[in-house]
């Protein structure tokens, strides 16, 4: 098995290339970055590119499932329009290039909650990107939808006290449903998911199933 993979630096995308380079069921695993990678691996294979230019290194894609691990919030982005620019176009570049380079399975890290008919803006926008997805027909489709990470190291202060007021009230037996998850299990049922033989060409992995 080949894996293709774009958000390899960002927090489920680091744990998820660690844990495929010691799968025995992924021969080699190929990264797009913006920065070079600070990790070397004979399995591992780095692109450093431009994702304004994807259509200068598309051909490079090569694999037989597509990990996209990218996504920014609102405030990295600098607005709105920045971050549907990184969220939503690059990401469905990236499928529509793997769809044209014959990836077969197509794996998508999305949100608890994303619904293209939201009038929250993130699950709004993650909505638009999972049904964006759905329409390009890969052989198998997977989205995954975790609520708040747990992140090794955050220096989110606003995740790490969402993490905590939800990890409180789930002790209460409330809002079971949006436990945070940690971001290792996240990359380990995708990693694992990825390679099932089943008939599905949609799967949906709700935050409960993780």
């Amino acid at each position: 098995m080949r894996a293709v993979i774009i958000g390899a630096t960002g927090a489920v995308g680091k744990v998820l290339v660690r844990q495929l380079l010691c799968d025995e069921r992924y021969q080699f695993v190929e990264i797009f970055v913006r920065n070079p990678w600070d990790i070397q691996h004979p399995k591992l294979i780095c692109h450093v590119v431009d994702f304004e230019e994807m259509d200068k290194w598309y051909h490079l894609i090569e694999g037989d499932v597509a990990f996209s691990c990218l996504g920014t919030t609102k405030k990295q982005a600098g607005g709105k329009a920045n971050q549907w620019h990184i969220d939503y176009d690059y990401v469905i570049q990236f499928a529509k290039y793997c769809k044209a380079q014959s990836v077969q399975t197509f794996v998508l890290v999305s949100s608890k909650g994303a619904d293209y008919r939201s009038k929250v803006f993130y699950l709004y926008l993650k909505g638009r990107i999972e049904q964006a997805i759905a329409q390009l027909h890969f052989n198998r489709t997977i989205i995954i939808r975790p609520s708040s990470l747990i992140r090794p190291n955050s220096s989110r202060t606003g995740e790490k006290l969402g993490v905590k007021i939800l990890t409180f009230f789930n002790r209460l037996g409330m809002f079971r449903s949006y436990r945070p998850v940690a971001v290792s299990k996240v990359a380990d049922c995708i990693r694992n998911d990825a390679v099932k033989p089943v008939a599905y060409t949609l799967i949906v992995i709700e935050n409960d199933e993780i």
